[in-house]
């Protein structure tokens, strides 16, 4: 077996291409698993059980099933019932659901971790519950929490894969693509494998960068 440097060559624009959606499923993933994980966490937290308990079974079924399954269900099944979305749309819908349902225990650790004497201090000075939990909370259970939310973007990351299955072309789908057209398996898969690589590292540099700084 030979490394054919021109297979490379020729596979690069194809590779763009699919880096660039790779990037956007991720980012896009990534803020809404974020931002759903926070309002599952508040939601939980309500003194309502007929909140509580929906909200908890849905987390449950969501964190307990594939994300292949869900996948399939928000491409397949929803047009059935009159909603329908784009393939990369769909993607990141999935992603950032499944992915809420684990940032969502990132949450409640960060915030449980918050010490007692906070909460107190805050009534003690009578502030609305609202000010209560953005400024005196919040602000110190995102410093606590950044670390393993940054080991799920990695997890996001190396989960963009499963999108080639409904038909998005990130990264893996170009090379596979690439490789049925051209029959050269081993030039593009490997570019995928590097680059996967270096997307991890550099992205764990930057959250590393951002937990140094919020520390401070």
């Amino acid at each position: 077996m030979t490394w054919d440097w021109s297979a490379v060559r020729e596979f690069m624009p194809h590779f763009w291409d699919g880096l660039l959606v790779t990037l956007q499923a991720l980012v896009l993933g990534s803020l809404i698993s974020f931002s759903l994980g926070l309002v599952w966490t508040l939601l939980m937290r309500t003194p309502t059980r007929w909140v509580r308990w929906p909200v908890g079974v849905v987390t449950e079924f969501v964190r307990n099933t594939p994300l292949l399954v869900q996948l399939f269900f928000l491409f397949y099944v929803l047009p059935e019932w009159g909603l329908t979305f784009s393939a990369l749309t769909t993607g990141v819908l999935a992603i950032g659901l499944h992915y809420s349902t684990y940032t969502m225990q990132v949450y409640r650790a960060g915030i449980e971790a918050v010490p007692a004497g906070q909460w107190e201090a805050a009534t003690a000075l009578s502030l609305p519950m609202r000010r209560t939990w953005f400024a005196v909370v919040l602000p110190q259970a995102v410093r606590r929490v950044v670390p393993p939310l940054g080991n799920y973007v990695i997890s996001m990351l190396k989960d963009t894969p499963v999108l080639m299955s409904i038909t998005v072309l990130e990264m893996l789908g170009q090379a596979r693509l690439f490789s049925q057209q051209h029959f050269q398996f081993t030039e593009p898969v490997t570019v995928i494998g590097v680059a996967f690589i270096v997307v991890s590292y550099l992205a764990s540099l930057l959250l590393r960068t951002l937990e140094r700084r919020l520390v401070r």
